[in-house]
C-alpha cells in the first residue's frame, strides 16, 4: 500500500544514480521498479490558468485498472493543474478543473504513439488526441479557469511517487497554448518534430538517464527525481573480512544495494540510515518532527447525533446499514490522518575504486555507531557513523592510515520540492524547505572538518581533498514547537547546535556519545547460548537460522530491541511510530503514524522490562496530548466527557475515528494506552508519576467509559459499541478485547486511587460498574470468543488476535488464576495459526510465553527470524514495521521473566533450544532488578535487588520464596531459591 517518492531535487553528476538501461538510442526512457524519474523545479510558467497542451510519445506496457501518470501537475485525489495519464488501464484520459476527458485507447507497447490533451477555457475547447486523430472531446458546461497546483510537473508518476507509469516515453512538451488540430497531426507525423511557438519546455529522452534533461524548447529542465538509489559497486571484493570483536554487532562483507539493508542509528529525535558504499555513501536521515499537515482538530461536531442510530442498527443486525450512516455522519474531518516525512539525505562521493580488499559493515550496538572499513589501493579506510544524543547532532568521521588519502564531496538534499541548499560558510552548507505552504519547516546543516588537506564549500555541496582525516557534522531541525505551535526557527536551532558541537573534538563528541548510549544499554546483559553460526555475516545467519542452531542471533535481536529503542524514544522526543523514525518514504505505510490497536504499544512493551523507563516517557507525553484533543473527541462523537482516542494518531494528535468506520470505530485505544502509564508505576514504584500524570489520564479514560459503556439487552451486561475487534468483524457491538480493555482500566484506576487515597466515590461507582462489564466466554470449539456471540470461524488465520489481550499485554486471563479461560486463549490461539505478519509472529512470542509454553514461543521467533526479518534485522510486515522488533524483544524477556500475576516468575517459558545461559539487569513490577543464570535447563542462581524495598514472591516452577525486602537490598539465591551470602562485590547472578 505504499509508493516511492519523487524527489524534484537536482541531483550531482558525481553520483551514479541506478537507471533503467536500453540497447538502443530510440527506446526511449523505460519506467520500471522503483528506478528514478524526473521532474520540473518549481517555475511559474508552469502555473497556468487559461489555456494548455501535454503532449508525449509512448509505449505502454499493459498496466493494471489504476493506470499511470505521462505528464502530472496536479494535486493528488484533486482537479487542481493538468494531467495525462493513462487511467483506467491503457486507455487515455486527460484532467483539469473542467473534469476528465478519456478515451478506451488501448496504448501499444510496440510502438511510439502520439498522445495529446488540449484546453482552452476562453475557446471552450477540451480534446485528447492519439496519433494525430481526435478521438474524445468535452463540449458541454461550463469551461473553469484551471486552478494552477504547487506541486512540479512530474514524467512517469505523481508527485507522490505512486500512480506509476509502464513503458517508455520518448518525448514529451507543454505548451501555454491549446494547439489546433492540424498542429498535433504535424507533431504526430513524426518523433523529432520541430518545435512550435508557444512551448513551455519540450524533453526527448534517452535510454539512459542523466541528472538533468535540458529543454529542446523552452527553458525548463528536468532534474532526476527519487527515489534516490546509488548505484552497486561495479568494481571487485577481495579477500573476506573477519567478524568484528563486539559480538552484539551486525555485521555485512557488502554494501547496502537497499534501504532495507542498511544500518540504523538515532539520538531518539534525529535517525540516519547508513549504507556503506564504497564510491558514494548515503545517510538517509529523519527528523521526528518532520510530518504533512498543520495543527488541526479532527474532531466531527455533531456526530454524537447519530450515535443512538448507530447502536440501533447495530442492534437489529443491520451492519452495513450502520457503517454507511456512520461514514457519512461519524467520522474524523477529514477522514485521513497526517503522514511522516523523510527529512533528507547525505551523500559522499568517494574516489573511484577498481578492487577493495577486506570490506565490513557493522553495527555496533555497544558503541552505537556504525562502522566500514575496507582497504583500496594502498590505504585502509575507515569510516564511523552515529547520532548523538548529547549533542544532537549526526556524525560521519572517515578516517585512513596513509596521511592525505582522504578526498571527497559532500551534498545534502531533500524529496520536499521546496527544499534548496545553499553555502552557509566557507566549510558549510544548509538546505532549508518546509514539507507544504504553511506548514513545518525544516533546515539542515553540514559542516566537515579535515586533519590537513583543504575544506571548501558552495551551494553544490562541500569538498574535502587531501586530509588526513574528516569528520562531517549534520544537525537538522524542523518549527515544530508542539502540536499547537509551529512557530519555532529551526535555522537558528542548527547554528546552536552546530556552533557548540563543532566546538569539540571528535574524540569528545564520540565519547559523550558512547557514555550516554552505554549507561542504557548496558543495564540489560544477556547470554543464550552459543554456537558457530555466530561467526557468519547478519544477513547469512538470517538465511540459515531456520535450519541451523544459532542462539546467539536471538541475543543479539532482542538487544537490538533494546538499541533501537534508546535511538528512537527519548526523553522530549516524540514516541517511535510505525517505523521508529527511520522512513525514506513521502507515503510511508499506513503513512508511519501511531497505530494503537497493537502497534505502538508493542513499540513499548520491552521499556520496563528491559530497564529503559526513560524511553517510556515520550509515549506519556503523547497521552497526555491526546487527553487534551480527546476531549472534544469524546463530546462531539459520544456527548460523553473524559477523553477517547481511536486507533490513530499522528503529530497533530488526533483521536477521532479515521480511514473508514468498519474499522476506525474503534475507542479503546487511549484506555489501551493508559495501560502503560500503569506499567510504569507498577514497574517504578514512582508515585509522584503516578499522582501528576498517570491517574489523571485514567481518571478521565474511566470517565469516559462509565458514560460510554450501554447495558446489553439480551444479558444485562454492559458492553461497548459501536466498536470493533481490531481488524475483524466489522462495526459491532461488545467485541471481547474492549471489555478487557476497559474493565483493567477501571480496576487499575480504582486501586490508583486507593494508593493515593483520593476519589474513593468515582472508584466505588468504577468498581460496581467493573463487575457488570460482560465477561470472557468460551465459545462452541473451545475457544475464546472474540465477540459476545459466539460466531468464531476455527478457519480464521488472520494476523490480529485481539481477543487475547487479556493474556497478553492485559493479565485478566492466567496459566494458574483462571486456567480454563487460558485454555480456551490457547485453542484460540491454535486456531489464528502460526503465520502472519513480522509483529503478529512477535505477539504470538508473548502469548506462548504467557502460556508457560517456551518451545512454541521460540517456534514463533525462529519463524519471524526467518520469515519476517530484512537484512539489517529490521522486523518485516511487510513492508518494514518496526513494532516487531519491540514485541519480539520483549517476547524473549518474557520468556525469562514474567511478574504480572503477583509473583516474579523465573524462566517461565525456557526453551529446549537455550540449556544454558544468563541474563542480568532485568526489570520486574514492583521496582525490582533480576539476574539470572541457568545450566542443562535449569536454573542455576538468581539475584534479585529491591529498589524500593516492597514485598514479593518469587516463583521458580512449583517453588514459592516469599520475602520482605528492604531498599537496595540484594537477595542472592540458588538453584532451590534459598538464600546465599551476598557478596558486596559481586554484581551479577
Amino acid at each position: 500500500m505504499k509508493h516511492r517518492t519523487l524527489s524534484a531535487l537536482l541531483a550531482l553528476a558525481s553520483v551514479a544514480l541506478a537507471t533503467p538501461g536500453a540497447t538502443a538510442a530510440d527506446e526511449g526512457f523505460r519506467i520500471e521498479g522503483d528506478a528514478s524519474l524526473y521532474a520540473t523545479p518549481p517555475d511559474p510558467a508552469l502555473d497556468l490558468t487559461d489555456e494548455v497542451t501535454l503532449e508525449a510519445w509512448v509505449r505502454a506496457e499493459p498496466m493494471g485498472k489504476g493506470g499511470g501518470r505521462i505528464l502530472d501537475k496536479s494535486e493528488p485525489g484533486t482537479q487542481l493543474g493538468y494531467m495525462l495519464d493513462t487511467f483506467p488501464g491503457n486507455s487515455l484520459r486527460f484532467l483539469n478543473a473542467k473534469g476528465m476527458c478519456r478515451y478506451d485507447a488501448r496504448l501499444a507497447p510496440d510502438r511510439w504513439m502520439h498522445v495529446a490533451g488540449t484546453y482552452s477555457a476562453t475557446r471552450k475547447i477540451m480534446r485528447l488526441y492519439i496519433d494525430g486523430k481526435l478521438v474524445a472531446s468535452l463540449d458541454d458546461g461550463g469551461f473553469p479557469a484551471m486552478t494552477p497546483s504547487k506541486v512540479p510537473l512530474c514524467i512517469g508518476a505523481d508527485p507522490d511517487g505512486g500512480n506509476r507509469f509502464r513503458g517508455s516515453i520518448l518525448r514529451a512538451a507543454v505548451y501555454r497554448r491549446a494547439l489546433d488540430p492540424d498542429e498535433v497531426a504535424a507533431r504526430a507525423a513524426s518523433t523529432s518534430p520541430s518545435p512550435l511557438e508557444g512551448t513551455i519546455a519540450e524533453w526527448a529522452f534517452e535510454p539512459r538517464s542523466r541528472d538533468t534533461i535540458k529543454p529542446l524548447a523552452g527553458k525548463i529542465p528536468l532534474r532526476i527525481a527519487g527515489p534516490i538509489t546509488v548505484a552497486p559497486y561495479a568494481g571487485e571484493f577481495i579477500g573476506e573480512a573477519a567478524p568484528p570483536e563486539q559480538p552484539l554487532s551486525l555485521w555485512y562483507r557488502r554494501p547496502a544495494d537497499k534501504w532495507s539493508e542498511a544500518l540504523p542509528i538515532g539520538n531518539g529525535r534525529l535517525g540516519a540510515m547508513v549504507f556503506g558504499g564504497i564510491e558514494t555513501e548515503r545517510l538517509q536521515f529523519n527528523d521526528d518532527t518532520i510530518w504533512t499537515g498543520q495543527p488541526h482538530e479532527y474532531h466531527h461536531e455533531g456526530a454524537a447525533s447519530f450515535l443512538p442510530e448507530l447502536r440501533r442498527l447495530l442492534a437489529e443486525g443491520k451492519q452495513k446499514e450502520a457503517e454507511t450512516l456512520a461514514m457519512d455522519k461519524f467520522m474524523s474531518i477529514p477522514i485521513g490522518q497526517r503522514t511522516y516525512q523523510p527529512f533528507g539525505d547525505l551523500l559522499i562521493t568517494l574516489p573511484p575504486h577498481a578492487r577493495v580488499a577486506d570490506y565490513r559493515r557493522e553495527l555496533d550496538l555497544d558503541a552505537a555507531v556504525a562502522r566500514v572499513r575496507y582497504r583500496a589501493g594502498n590505504a585502509t579506510i575507515t569510516r564511523e557513523a552515529f547520532a548523538s544524543h548529547p549533542d544532537q547532532i549526526i556524525v560521519w568521521r572517515i578516517s585512513a592510515d596513509r596521511p592525505g588519502a582522504i578526498s571527497f564531496a559532500a551534498r545534502l538534499q531533500s524529496p520536499h520540492r521546496s527544499a534548496r541548499a545553499r553555502a552557509s560558510a566557507a566549510d558549510e552548507i544548509a538546505l532549508a524547505g518546509e514539507v507544504a505552504p504553511g506548514g513545518v519547516r525544516f533546515e539542515a546543516r553540514l559542516k566537515a572538518i579535515a586533519v590537513g588537506g583543504k575544506v571548501a564549500a558552495d551551494d553544490a555541496g562541500i569538498r574535502v581533498d587531501g586530509a588526513n582525516e574528516a569528520t562531517l557534522l549534520l544537525a537538522g531541525a524542523s518549527s515544530f514547537k508542539s502540536f499547537r505551535d509551529i512557530s519555532g526557527d529551526p535555522a537558528a536551532l542548527c547554528e546552536a547546535t552546530m556552533r557548540a558541537a563543532s566546538s569539540k573534538p571528535y574524540a569528545d563528541l564520540v565519547a559523550a556519545h558512547q557514555t550516554d548510549h552505554r549507561a542504557l544499554f548496558r543495564r540489560v546483559a544477556l547470554d543464550l547460548g552459543a554456537s558457530p553460526a555466530a561467526l557468519a555475516p547478519t544477513d547469512e545467519r538470517i538465511r540459515a537460522v531456520a535450519s541451523r542452531p544459532d542462539p546467539q542471533l536471538a541475543t543479539l535481536f532482542c538487544q537490538y530491541g533494546r538499541y533501537l529503542l534508546i535511538a528512537s524514544s527519548r526523553p522530549g522526543t516524540q514516541p517511535a511510530n510505525l517505523q521508529g523514525i527511520w522512513n525514506d518514504l513521502m507515503r510511508p505505510p499506513w503513512d508511519s503514524k501511531w497505530t494503537v490497536n497493537i502497534n505502538t504499544q508493542m513499540n513499548y512493551w520491552p521499556a520496563e522490562v528491559g530497564n529503559l523507563p526513560e524511553c517510556h516517557g515520550p509515549l506519556f507525553d503523547l497521552i497526555e496530548d491526546c487527553v487534551i484533543t480527546g476531549r472534544k473527541t469524546a463530546k462531539a462523537h459520544y456527548g460523553c466527557d473524559g477523553w477517547v482516542l481511536h486507533h490513530n494518531a499522528d503529530l497533530w494528535r488526533g483521536t477521532a475515528p479515521i480511514n473508514h468506520s468498519n474499522h476506525g470505530i474503534w475507542p479503546t485505544g487511549g484506555a489501551w494506552l493508559c495501560h502503560h502509564m500503569w506499567e510504569h508505576y507498577l514497574f517504578t514504584g514512582d508515585k509522584d508519576f503516578l499522582r501528576r500524570r498517570a491517574y489523571p489520564a485514567m481518571r478521565e479514560a474511566a470517565l469516559f467509559f462509565t458514560q460510554y459503556l450501554v447495558e446489553d439487552p439480551a444479558t444485562g451486561h454492559l458492553i461497548s459499541g459501536p466498536s470493533n475487534s481490531p481488524e475483524q468483524g466489522g462495526l459491532v457491538m461488545g467485541p471481547t478485547m474492549d471489555h478487557q480493555i476497559i474493565r483493567s482500566l477501571f480496576g487499575h484506576t480504582i486501586e490508583a486511587a486507593g494508593i493515593l487515597n483520593i476519589d474513593r466515590a468515582f472508584a466505588a461507582s468504577l468498581a460496581a460498574m467493573r463487575g457488570r462489564i460482560a465477561p470472557n466466554r468460551i465459545g462452541q470449539h473451545g475457544q475464546l470468543q472474540e465477540w459476545m456471540q459466539d460466531i468464531d470461524d476455527p478457519k480464521n488465520t488472520h494476523r490480529h488476535v485481539s481477543h487475547l489481550w487479556g493474556l497478553h499485554p492485559g493479565w485478566d486471563i492466567t496459566i494458574r488464576s483462571t486456567p480454563e479461560l487460558a485454555a480456551a486463549a490457547r485453542q484460540s490461539l491454535l486456531f489464528r495459526g502460526d503465520g502472519g505478519t513480522g509483529w503478529s509472529k512477535a505477539w504470538k512470542i508473548n502469548f506462548w510465553a504467557r502460556l508457560l509454553d517456551g518451545d512454541h514461543a521460540h517456534k514463533m521467533l525462529i519463524e519471524a527470524l526467518a520469515g519476517n526479518t530484512y537484512p539489517n534485522l529490521f522486523d518485516a510486515h511487510p513492508p518494514f514495521q518496526i513494532d516487531g522488533n519491540f514485541g519480539g524483544a520483549a517476547g524473549i524477556m518474557e520468556m525469562l521473566l514474567q511478574s504480572h500475576a503477583g509473583e516474579i516468575e523465573i524462566l517461565p517459558a525456557l526453551p529446549a533450544a537455550w540449556p544454558a545461559g544468563s541474563v542480568s539487569g532485568l526489570r520486574a513490577r514492583g521496582a525490582f532488578e533480576v539476574d539470572l543464570a541457568w545450566k542443562d535447563g535449569r536454573l542455576a542462581s538468581a539475584t534479585l535487588r529491591s529498589l524500593l524495598g516492597n514485598r514479593c514472591t518469587i516463583r521458580y516452577g512449583q517453588r514459592l520464596l516469599p520475602l520482605q525486602t528492604e531498599p537496595g537490598e540484594v537477595v542472592r539465591l540458588n538453584a532451590d531459591l534459598a538464600k546465599t551470602p551476598s557478596d558486596p562485590g559481586r554484581t551479577g547472578p
